[in-house]
This record gives C-alpha cells, structure tokens and sequence, in this order.
C-alpha cells in the first residue's frame, strides 16, 4: 500500500493579502501544478507562516515563496525542531527576506533589512538585489535538486545578493558573477557592507543545500514575477530593454526549462528521503 505524503505550500506577501511587488497568484499556480503532479502527495496551502506550527507535524516537505512574511517567536521554534526531526524545506527567492525598517543615508531616506531569528534557521540573509537584468547561473555542486540542470544558463530575474549565515555548513548549488552591485542611487535597499561578495571578488552565491539535524534546507533566490497590476520596479537593466522599460508582465526564469527541472528535482528530493 502506497503511503500518501504531504507537502506545504506558502506563497504571499506582507502585509497580508498584498503581493509586496510579486505575482503570487502565478507563483502559487505553478509550484502548486508541480506538487499535484506528484503521486500521493497531498498539499496544504497558506499565505503566510501565521501558524504554521499546526502544519509542520504530518508535513513533509515545506515549500516557501513568499515577499515580506517569515517564522517568528513559536513558528521559527517549530519549524527548527521539524527540520531537525527530519523534515525538508524548499525556500524560493524572498524566502531569505522578512521585515524593512525606514532609516536615513547620506540625509537622503532609505530601507534597509533587518536580520532576525530566521534567517539563522533558513542559513541566509538577503541584503538587496539590482534591477532585473541577465546573468548566467552556473551549477556548482552536485545534489538531486540540480541533477540534469546544465552546467550554466542564463536567466532574466532579480539577482538577489545574500548573506550566508553558515558558509562552512553550507553546500553551494548556484552561482553567478558580479563585481560591484549596479543599483542605481535610492533603488532597493541600503546595507552597510556587502556581505554577500565572496572571497574572489566576483562570485555571489544563489542556492545551497544546508542540513540541520536530519533534515535539510535549499534555498535558491531565482523566481521573480510581476504583473503590471503587482509591479513596484522603476526601472530594469538594458540587458532586459534597451531603454530601461520595466516589462508589464514577467515570467523571467519560470518560463525556462532549467527552472522547470530545479522545481521538479527539489520536490522529488523533498519528498523521496533516500
């Protein structure tokens, strides 16, 4: 008799019910076709983690793609000691934010990210991204979340700049190269280094495998959408169009085939526990 197992899906912004400059319905549509695509797998749904300790137990896999909401106090306390207990977690692209705190730079007004207790839990600390351009993403290790990627391909997304939190516990999966970050004066948020510039002065890094206890976490930042109804970005790179024009609606990497197998691979890893 085959067992059925369960996955959990949160998708959503902050504050509730806003999609914090993302298409979430588009995000929740397409992890949700994956999951079901799954035999036996059951999922449960949720827009932000309010209570997921009451989802954790029984869950097998947890997968996150959120803008704005996080684990805190008892859900960033449940979540820990499930991963510890075996469970894994999926976490996608503003997975590795959380809360903005308005502050003062230059005597001009800026936002800046606050690090708090998830970030240490998830293993990354996500600092700012650029305007959405092009880059190559390269695999650099080998895991079942990126079996049969190719080596390296390119991506049109926001890159998002991340600080390890466990660099030595940590197994990178994805990378790209940027020297400096190119973001225009005022556009996204201010950070008082740039943490997330590894050691050779030109790698940054985009996904991991980290395991605590039994269970693991792989984060990747890849996956941004908007719709022209959901879109915060003022401006984009001219490797997206030539005059900076921020495109009405975008898909950027879920419209690639690379994504499409890292997704499927990260569901199977999740929840066939060889």
């Amino acid at each position: 008799m085959t067992t059925t197992q369960r996955a959990h899906l949160i998708t959503g912004g902050f504050p509730p019910g806003s999609a914090a400059g993302h298409d979430m319905d588009y995000a929740r549509l397409q992890l949700l076709l994956k999951l079901q695509a799954k035999d036996q797998l059951a999922v449960t749904v949720a827009n932000d983690f309010q209570d997921v300790e009451r989802w954790l137990p029984g869950t097998d896999l947890l997968v996150t793609y959120v803008a704005g909401p996080y684990p805190a106090g008892a859900g960033n306390e449940a979540l820990l000691n499930w991963l510890q207990n075996g469970g894994r977690w999926f976490a996608l692209h503003g997975t590795s934010g959380g809360k903005a705190v308005k502050t003062e730079h230059e005597g001009r007004p800026v936002k800046k990210m606050v690090k708090a207790e998830h970030h240490q839990t998830l293993g990354c600390f996500f600092l700012n991204h650029p305007p959405l351009r092009e880059f190559q993403v390269s695999v650099t290790g080998d895991h079942r979340v990126t079996q049969d990627l190719p080596d390296l391909f390119t991506v049109q997304d926001e890159l998002y700049l991340i600080e390890l939190q466990d660099p030595g516990a940590s197994r990178i999966l994805l990378t790209t190269e940027l020297a400096a970050d190119p973001s225009p004066p005022g556009f996204g948020f201010y950070y008082d280094e740039d943490t997330s510039l590894q050691p050779d002065g030109k790698t940054r890094v985009l996904g991991y495998a980290r395991e605590i206890g039994q269970g693991e976490i792989v984060y990747v930042g890849l996956g941004h959408c908007h719709t022209g109804r959901t879109n915060t970005q003022s401006t984009v790179d001219p490797s997206i169009h030539s005059e900076r024009t921020v495109p009405s609606e975008f898909h950027g990497v879920w419209e690639t085939e690379a994504f499409s197998r890292l997704l499927q691979n990260a569901i199977t890893w999740g929840t066939d526990k060889r």
